[in-house]
Parts: C-alpha cells; structure tokens; sequence
C-alpha cells in the first residue's frame, strides 16, 4: 500500500503541475482575483442582475470570439469579422424593414452574407497568397467602406417585431426587486460554444484544423486539403459574425452601421488571453470563453469605479503585446530545445 501510495503521489504533482501550466488555470486564477478585487471595491458588482447583464451584452462578443479561435488555430488571422457583422446585419435590416420579407429569410440571407464574406477572404489567402492579415485588414476596410457609402451612415429604426421583441427563456425576481432575465443572446452564446467545442474537439475537420495550424507544410504532405480547411476556417467565422451582427440589433433594437466597429481588438485579445496561439494549432473553447469573462470583469468593475474607459484599451493592447511576446519566446525555447537534441544525437 504505501509503494502504491508513493507511486501516485508523483503521478497527481505531474498532473497538477500540468494544469498549472495551462493558460485556463492561471487565467480562472485571475478571474477569482478580479472578481474579489472589484466585489470589495465596487458596491453593485457582486450581484447576480450585474452578472446576468454582464453575460448579455458580451454574448455577441463570445459568439465572435468563438469564429475567431477557429481561424486562429487554424494558423491564420481575421480582422473584418466585425465589418462582416455589421454588413450582415445591414443587409438584413434592409431586407426585413424595406421589403418585408419573412423572418426565416431574412436570417437567411443574413448569415450567407457573412459565409460569403468569410470565404471570399478564405478565396484571397488560398488562391491568390495574400497573407491572411493583410487580406483581411484590406477587406474590412471595403465592405465597411462601402457600407457607409451606400448607407450614408443612417441607422434602420423600424426593424420588424419578431426581431426586435425579447426572447426570454427563463427570468426571476431577486430579494431587492431586480429583474435577472436569461435571453435569446445568453442561450445562443451558449449553443455557439458548444457547436464550436464539438467541432474542435469531435470531428475529423476540427483535428485537422488543429494539426494544419501547428504545420501547414506537414498537414498538405500527409494529403489534407488545405484549401478546404482553409475555407471552413474562415466560412465559419463569417456565419458566427453574421449570427452576432443580428443578435446585436436584436439586442438594441435598431441596426447601426459603424455599431460593431472597434470591437476586433477585444474580441482578439480575448481569444489569446484563453491560450489562443497567434502562430495557430493551439487553443481551447474554455480558455477562449475565460478570456471573454475576464474582459467582461475588467470592463465592468472599472465603469463602477469610474476609470476611464481609455484605460480598458490599454489593458486590451498590452493584453494582446504579453501574449504575442509568450508565443515567440516559447516558439524560440522549442526551437533550442530541439536544436540541442539533435546536436545531442549527432
């Protein structure tokens, strides 16, 4: 009995050395902090309407973030998933309030518009080379562009009922008389996520995701189809934009042009603070998910206590500055390593 007992004991410090490693701990770690930095500090945070609010008005974000982490493992980028949302949703305010089409076709319409969007970047990279941030920096300055042109700005006021009224699929009372409402955005944020985890980590397409974004050259030597994945990355973050530009005007009521704009960065830093590597083949729904809450909190507790709302950028921007820095010197430290194994051999 104790030579079973000594031998598990270094199996459960391996084991919890590993978790230790692994960005969803030390980032979980960060939220408990935050969460008990800003419940002591800011009356009003550690309360379960706040809570509720806070994961509706950042459901869009996650259902964006969720398209992003799958373009990123995939070894790529994508910076006009927020102009894709907004042309979606333009788009679909149009079809809806000008022509009065049916419900079922607007969505429709709506979320092909995103697809296409998605693929054509897909197209750009595979077919004609360009590096996929560029073509994506260079598409969002289009179709936004654009967007503002044909629209001159104007925002639709009088989008129809069924998608402006609210979807309420569980709601309660508190003790104080506050209203905590579980909505459309909160469930679809949900069934995004899942969708997205089944995909990454149950299907043959989402290991292939992973393994062309830790070795593209390796992953078209052993037959996949680059190309392909490529355009299901990149298709797949478009219809998830799509989906969060409706949701958005769902939310609010009205369909602005310029509504989802500046929103790439937090988004994107979300995805790497969750261990979403910028060089691809690594990262996790739970870790992506994490990284939204932790934003979410940040944001949150700051506004209550009155912080400037420029100081939240700045967390955003060295957020995404530590991360990458990680990404480099680990991608260096593997290289060393390697390099002195094969030395070692030699």
């Amino acid at each position: 009995m104790p030579d079973a007992a000594q031998a598990s004991s270094p199996s459960a410090a391996a084991a919890l050395a590993r978790l230790r490693r692994r960005p969803e701990a030390w980032l979980f770690g960060v939220i408990v902090l935050a969460v008990a930095v800003f419940g002591a500090a800011a009356p009003g945070f550690l309360t379960l309407p706040n809570a509720i609010d806070l994961l509706e008005t950042y459901s869009v974000q996650a259902i964006m973030a969720m398209g992003l982490f799958v373009v990123l493992v995939s070894g790529g980028i994508d910076i006009s998933f927020a102009a894709t949302a907004s042309v979606s949703q333009y788009v679909a305010a149009l079809l809806a309030a000008r022509l009065g089409l049916p419900a079922p076709l607007v969505v429709a319409l709506g979320l092909s518009v995103g697809t296409a969007l998605g693929c054509l970047n897909a197209a750009l990279i595979h077919f004609v080379r360009i590096p996929s941030i560029i073509a994506t920096i260079a598409m969002m300055s289009v179709t936004f562009s654009l967007l503002m042109y044909f629209s001159g700005g104007r925002s639709i006021y009088d989008l129809p009922d069924w998608w402006t009224t609210r979807v309420t699929f569980y709601e309660t009372e508190t003790a104080s008389g506050d209203l905590v409402r579980v909505t459309l955005p909160i469930v679809a944020m949900i069934a995004v996520s899942l969708g997205t985890w089944a995909l990454m980590t149950r299907s043959s397409v989402g290991r292939q995701l992973y393994a062309m974004g830790g070795n593209a050259e390796a992953a078209r030597r052993i037959g996949m189809r680059i190309g392909r994945l490529q355009f299901v990355a990149y298709g797949f973050l478009g219809l998830l934009a799509a989906l969060a530009g409706l949701l958005q005007a769902h939310r609010v009521g009205e369909s602005v042009p310029n509504a989802m704009v500046n929103t790439e960065l937090a988004v994107l830093s979300a995805a790497v603070l969750g261990g979403a590597s910028l060089t691809g083949g690594i990262g996790t729904v739970p870790g992506v998910l994490l990284g939204i809450v932790l934003l979410a909190i940040l944001q949150n507790g700051l506004n209550l206590l009155g912080v400037s709302s420029y100081f939240f950028q700045i967390v955003i921007g060295l957020t995404i500055l530590a991360s990458t820095s990680l990404t480099v010197l680990s991608s260096r430290r593997g290289r060393r390593h390697r390099t002195l194994g094969e030395a070692a051999h030699a």
